[in-house]
Order: C-alpha cells, then sequence, then structure tokens
C-alpha cells in the first residue's frame, strides 16, 4: 500500500470518526444531554449556518429600509427630492431660455434692428390686373361641409345665439325611438327614449354630479350640473357608473339603460333638460336619431 492511499485513509478516517459531546451537571456529574458528532457533520453544520446567516444578511438589507444606513444607498425620500429638482431645474432653464429671446426680440425692436417684410412687387401688379370674372367664386366640398357642420351646431345650441357665447352643442345621451314626447302640460318633462337593456347612457356636456342614488319612483337616477345653468337628468337606469361630485366629460358612459322604478314599464332612458330652473323640450337641442 503506498503512502498516497495511507494517508488519504487516514484522512477519511478522522473525518467519520465519532466523537460524544456530553453536557454534565457541575455538581452531580448527572449527564443531562450527550451528541454523537463526527468531524464531516460539525463542518457540514457550520458551512450551512454561515451560507443561511450571510443569505439572510443580504435579503434583510437588499429588500428593508435597513439598506438605507449602509454607506453607498441614499433613502428613497433624497432619490424622490433629486427627482423632483432635477424636473424643476429643467422648467428653469426653459422659463429661461424663453425669456432670453423675448428680451432679445425687444433689444431689436428697440435698437431699430427689425427686417422689413419682403413684398414681390410683380406679383401684386399681377393680382391687381384680375379681374372679379377670372376668379372661381364657387364654393369648395370642404367650404360647403364646414357651413353644414357650423348650421347643425347652432340647431342644437340652447344660448340665444350661436354668437353670444362660446359654442354650446349637446351630445346624444342616447340614439332611438320615442315612447313618449314632451309634454308640459301633462308634466312630463322630458322624452322616453326606447333602448335595449344595460345600453350605455352618456353625458351631453361636461360638468359635475349633483345626484347619484336610488328612488322609488324612478328607480337608478343621476342628475349632472353643467355650464350656463344647464341640468340634465336620466332616470330608470340599471345601474350607474359615476357618483356625487364626479367630473365627467362630454360623451362619457354614465350609466346604463334599464326599468327600474315604479314609474317604468320597460326598458328605456327617461331624459330631460332643465335650462336656469325651467324644463326644456330636449329635441329642441340634441338631435337623437
Amino acid at each position: 500500500m503506498t503512502k498516497n492511499t495511507e494517508h488519504k485513509r487516514n484522512f477519511r478516517q478522522k473525518l467519520l470518526h465519532k466523537y460524544r459531546l456530553v453536557i454534565l451537571n457541575e455538581d452531580t456529574f448527572e449527564e443531562k444531554l450527550s451528541f454523537k458528532l463526527t468531524r464531516l457533520n460539525v463542518f457540514v453544520v457550520v458551512t450551512l449556518s454561515a451560507i443561511l446567516l450571510i443569505a439572510g444578511t443580504t435579503v434583510l438589507i437588499a429588500f428593508t429600509g435597513l439598506r438605507e444606513y449602509i454607506p453607498g444607498y441614499s433613502s428613497t425620500e433624497l432619490q424622490q427630492r433629486a427627482l423632483n429638482l432635477a424636473y424643476k431645474t429643467d422648467s428653469l432653464q426653459t422659463v429661461v431660455e424663453l425669456n432670453n429671446q423675448y428680451l432679445a426680440s425687444i433689444k431689436r425692436v428697440l435698437s431699430g434692428d427689425v427686417k422689413p417684410a419682403e413684398f414681390n412687387r410683380d406679383s401684386l401688379m399681377e393680382a391687381h390686373r384680375l379681374s372679379a370674372d377670372e376668379v372661381d367664386l364657387k364654393p369648395s366640398k370642404e367650404d360647403s361641409l364646414l357651413r353644414e357642420t357650423v348650421v347643425q351646431e347652432d340647431k342644437y345650441n340652447f344660448l340665444e345665439t350661436a354668437t353670444s357665447r362660446a359654442n354650446y352643442a349637446l351630445f346624444p345621451p342616447l340614439k332611438g325611438p320615442f315612447s313618449e314626447g314632451y309634454n308640459i302640460k301633462d308634466k312630463h318633462f322630458g322624452v322616453d327614449i326606447v333602448a335595449s337593456h344595460n345600453a350605455p347612457v352618456k353625458a351631453v356636456a361636461d360638468g359635475t354630479v349633483i345626484f347619484s342614488g336610488w328612488t322609488a319612483e324612478t328607480g337608478n337616477v343621476i342628475i349632472i350640473e353643467h355650464s350656463y345653468g344647464l341640468i340634465s337628468i336620466y332616470k330608470h337606469n340599471s345601474s350607474l357608473t359615476k357618483e356625487q361630485g364626479d367630473r365627467v366629460l362630454k360623451g362619457e358612459v354614465v350609466a346604463t339603460a334599464g326599468s327600474t322604478g315604479e314609474y317604468s314599464t320597460g326598458p328605456h332612458l327617461h331624459f330631460e333638460l332643465w335650462s336656469e330652473g325651467r324644463p326644456v323640450n330636449p329635441t329642441d337641442f340634441i338631435d337623437f336619431e
């Protein structure tokens, strides 16, 4: 047997040689605990403990707030402040550049360094020689479409004139046939639009929801306040998608049509339009077709 083989054999025996660890009572020498150990077992246990300790420490530092106390790591608050300062710096730089351009233009005007507009004298003379008969004055297709759009907007504008205020055309809440129209004598202050169940009901204009809830007579009701003293009311809905205080946009879905409440006999939308505290006929301002 070679010395190398004998050395390996002795090394293996040392690793697997069993030792007994005994814990005794110092006064009575009574044996309390005892463990049978080998050098290999001790090595494995110590190695695994070291690995677990290193892994646990790494995870604890990497995924908790303790990393902020390690040199080289910055806190989340500090990073957020640095980001906000970077945004403000960029905005201020843009403002400074615009101010510099503005001041430079004023300086040129004050110093008289203004370039005169360049006119082509020949083209002006040529335009002067043209007669009205040589110019095509027929409206183009684009001009006709624009005129038609303006007429339609003025038709459904609830204001006195289209030019008295900004144009305020209303969006149809739901398109469909009427089961009952506006009749102020019978105190039917709106129109009943036949609709399929859960059809989307849309806001007629931008506004704020001032009521969204249930009533025994008209079921789920939503009321929206718009500009210029205008209020729109939507009744008998199966469900409501907006709550009181929500801001809605023109054409945004605010409810789904249904047949809720004692006064409903089938899926439909009862829609009312009030201006300055008085009911108005919705068909005068909205195209439901």
